[in-house]
């Protein structure tokens, strides 16, 4: 039961974090050329303030739901006299958890206060050129998402 409990907060995490970022590159970014540079870049700003603070929750969540169940299985077959092996599709789970993880905190701590600072001062080429930056990276972290799901799915073992 706590293991089915963690894993629905686990997916719950990763709905929010691999949903946010289609949703932000697939439907809003698209919708904000009707807008002027500065309206644009500032509400990108805002919209990014709040939604690397979603992202860092859920990625918190993912961790620790994660990390909960991998000792739950250990503990397990321990208690069954077994040896665990971790399934494959879980170290690519684990491994790209990471890379995705690094991406993240480069957006927030190098690109995010760049694009802080443009919208400060005023200065909408250098914010939008944050921008395409961070696109860059939530692009990334996407194709990795998706490669995860995937990669757990044609495992089967998650």
């Amino acid at each position: 039961m706590l293991y089915a409990f963690l894993k629905a907060i686990h997916l719950l995490a990763i709905v929010a974090w691999i949903g946010g970022m289609a949703f932000t590159l697939f439907c809003l970014r698209p919708a904000l050329t009707v807008l002027e540079p500065a309206a644009r870049v500032t509400l990108m700003h805002a919209v990014m303030r709040r939604f690397i603070g979603v992202v860092t929750l859920a990625a918190v969540i993912a961790f620790v739901t994660g990390a909960t169940m991998i000792g739950l299985a250990w503990s397990a077959a321990a208690r069954a006299g077994l040896a665990f092996n971790m399934p494959l599709d879980w170290y690519a789970m684990v491994v790209l958890f990471f890379v995705m993880l690094a991406v993240l905190v480069h957006i927030r701590v190098a690109l995010f206060p760049r694009l802080a600072g443009a919208v400060a001062a005023a200065r909408w080429a250098d914010g939008a050129a944050a921008l395409a930056a961070i696109r860059w990276e939530v692009t990334l972290n996407l194709v990795l998402g998706i490669f995860v799901v995937f990669a757990v799915r044609l495992g089967g073992t998650a």
